[in-house]
C-alpha cells in the first residue's frame, strides 16, 4: 500500500512487495475507503453573486410565491444578455432552497384510520373516454359510493348533474346493495350542482331528510379540499382507469344501450370489490340495519298541461297525450326520467332531457301524443312551433320538404299529417324508421310523391264497417200511439 500511495500501479506494487497481483487486489479491496472530506466553499464563482442578496432575495421575501422562471425573466428584461437561460435551473434550485428554509408552512395531509362501519363517501365524476349510445353522444357522470374502512364500492351511470335525485337514487341503491348503512355519510359541496340559493336550500333540506330517514350523520369536506374525500377520489381513478382500458380492449366506445354500458361498469366494480372481500365481511358486522322503506329519490314538481298538450319542467318542454290537456300532474323528476301522476295514477313516463352547454330552453315532442288532434286540423302543421321536433327523424323531415315542393300548400300539409298518422300505426320505433326510410327511397327513385290515399290503402289496416240491419217502423205505428194517448186522456205528447 506504500507503493500504491506513491503512485505505482497495482501490478508493480505487488511485485515490489513479493506478492501476486491477485493478492494485491484482495488486500486493497479489504481496506475501507476513507470518508471524503467535506467540501469547504464553492468550487466555482457564483453567477448570481451580484444580484441574489441585493435584488432577488428581497423580492422573494416580499412575495414568496415567485418562481425561478419569473425571476429569470425579470433579470432578462432588466439586464439583457447578462444572465443567460442556462442559469434558469440554478435559479430554480436557489428559489426551492429559499422556500424550504424561509418559506411558509405547507398543508399537511393527515392519514386517517377509520373504524369499520363508521363512514361511507359519495361523489360524482366524469369518465375519461367519450361514450356513445347507439351512435349518439352520451353526456353523463358516474356516481360512486365507497366504504372508508373496507374500500367496498358501488357505481352507476347518472344523467345530468349532481342533483338531489341522482344522489338519493345512487346512495339508496348502494345501501341496498351492501345490505346495511354506516354511521356517517360524507360528500363534497352539494350546492355546486345548483344555480341559485333557492335550489341550494331545497337540496339541503331534502338531503338532510334523506339522511334522517336512514339515520346517517351528514358530513361534508371543506370546499375545494378534495383530499378530504380521498377514499372516494382514489376510487374514481382506479375505476375510470379500468373502464378506459376495457373500452380500448373492446375497440369501441359505442354501446347498444344504456343497460349494456351499466353492465360493463358493474363488471369492473365487482372485480375491484373482489380485492376487499375479507375487509368488507368484517365491516358488514358493524353496519346498521336499513329501514323498511326507501326514501323519495326524486324531486316533486306540480305542473299543468297546457292547451298545446305540453308541460314545462326545468326549462324543457315535453309533449304529453292530448287527453291530459288542462290536468294538473304531479311530476316525479329523476335524473333520467320524468314520471307524471294524476290522482296517484301514473299517466306519463318520459325520458328526461338535460340542457346542453349554451342552451336556455329545449323541447322533447312525441308526435304520438298529438297526431289524432293534428289529423283533425292538418293545416296547423305548416307553421307549428315545434314542427321540426314533431317529426320522428330526418327521413320524415326530408319527406316533408319533398311534399312541400311538389304539392300545393293545403295538400302538402294534409299529405304529411296523413303520413304521420300512418307512421303512428307501425308496430315499433324500428318499423316507423323503416317506413319513412323506404318511402323516402321510393320517392327519390321515382321522383314524385305518391297520393295519400294510395299510402293509406297500402299501410293502414283494413277497417270493414259492419252492415247494420234496422227495422224501420211504419207511420201507421205512430198513429196508433197517438190514438192510444187520446183515448187515455194523456195529451202531453202534443207539447
Amino acid at each position: 500500500m506504500t507503493h500504491r500511495n506513491q503512485g505505482l500501479s497495482q501490478l508493480i506494487s505487488a511485485a515490489k512487495s513479493g506478492i501476486s497481483s491477485r493478492s494485491g487486489r484482495r488486500i486493497e479491496n479489504s481496506i475501507p475507503n476513507p470518508q471524503p472530506t467535506q467540501r469547504k466553499g464553492r468550487t466555482r464563482k457564483d453567477p448570481l453573486a451580484n444580484i441574489w442578496e441585493s435584488l432577488l432575495l428581497p423580492l422573494l421575501r416580499q412575495e414568496p410565491t415567485l418562481t425561478g422562471l419569473t425571476l429569470w425573466e425579470y433579470l432578462d428584461d432588466n439586464y439583457p444578455g447578462q444572465y443567460p437561460r442556462t442559469l434558469l435551473r440554478t435559479l430554480q434550485r436557489r428559489v426551492q432552497f429559499f422556500k424550504a428554509i424561509e418559506g411558509a408552512d405547507k398543508s399537511v395531509i393527515f392519514r386517517q384510520d377509520v373504524p369499520a362501519g363508521l363512514m361511507g363517501l359519495s361523489d360524482f365524476t366524469h369518465p375519461n373516454i367519450k361514450i356513445t349510445i347507439a351512435g349518439a353522444p352520451f353526456d353523463h357522470m358516474i356516481y360512486q359510493f365507497r366504504l372508508a374502512f373496507s374500500g367496498w364500492r358501488y357505481a352507476q351511470v347518472i344523467q345530468g348533474g349532481e342533483s338531489y335525485a341522482a344522489l338519493s337514487e345512487g346512495l339508496q341503491n348502494a345501501l341496498t346493495a351492501m345490505g346495511g348503512r354506516p354511521h356517517e355519510h360524507r360528500t363534497d359541496s352539494l350546492s355546486a350542482a345548483f344555480n341559485n340559493h333557492h335550489q341550494e336550500q331545497q337540496l339541503t333540506q331534502s338531503y338532510h331528510a334523506l339522511c334522517e330517514h336512514y339515520g346517517l350523520k351528514a358530513t361534508r369536506n371543506n370546499k375545494g379540499v378534495s383530499h378530504e374525500n380521498g377514499a372516494v377520489e382514489t376510487a374514481h381513478r382506479s375505476l375510470k382507469h379500468r373502464l378506459a382500458q376495457a373500452i380500448l380492449l373492446r375497440d369501441s366506445p359505442d354501446f347498444e344501450s344504456l343497460e349494456q354500458y351499466q353492465q360493463l361498469i358493474n363488471q369492473h366494480t365487482q372485480r375491484l370489490n373482489d380485492y376487499t372481500t375479507s375487509a368488507f365481511r368484517e365491516e358488514q358486522k358493524h353496519l346498521l340495519p336499513l329501514p323498511k322503506h326507501r326514501f323519495i329519490d326524486y324531486t316533486p314538481i306540480s305542473v299543468k298541461v297546457t292547451t298545446s298538450s305540453t308541460i314545462e319542467v326545468r326549462r324543457v318542454t315535453y309533449s304529453v297525450p292530448s287527453r291530459l290537456v288542462g290536468a294538473t300532474l304531479n311530476i316525479h323528476l329523476r335524473h333520467d326520467t320524468v314520471v307524471g301522476y294524476l290522482a296517484q295514477q301514473k299517466v306519463i313516463d318520459l325520458t328526461r332531457i338535460h340542457l346542453k352547454k349554451g342552451q336556455t330552453r329545449t323541447r322533447r315532442i312525441d308526435y304520438h301524443h298529438v297526431i289524432n288532434a293534428l289529423a283533425a286540423k292538418p293545416q296547423a302543421f305548416r307553421h307549428l312551433v315545434y314542427r321540426d321536433e314533431l317529426m320522428p327523424d330526418d327521413n320524415y323531415r326530408a319527406l316533408w320538404r319533398l311534399a312541400d315542393q311538389q304539392l300545393d300548400t293545403q295538400q302538402a300539409c294534409k299529405w304529411m299529417v296523413g303520413l304521420l298518422k300512418i307512421a303512428s300505426t307501425q308496430s315499433s320505433p324500428q318499423a316507423e324508421y323503416d317506413f319513412g326510410f323506404n318511402l323516402l327511397t321510393q320517392i327519390q327513385t321515382k321522383g314524385s310523391v305518391p297520393p295519400l290515399r294510395q299510402l293509406q290503402q297500402a299501410y293502414l289496416p283494413n277497417q270493414t264497417i259492419p252492415k247494420l240491419v234496422v227495422n224501420q217502423h211504419t207511420l201507421n205505428d205512430y198513429d196508433g200511439l197517438i190514438d192510444a194517448s187520446v183515448r187515455t186522456g194523456d195529451v202531453s205528447c202534443y207539447h
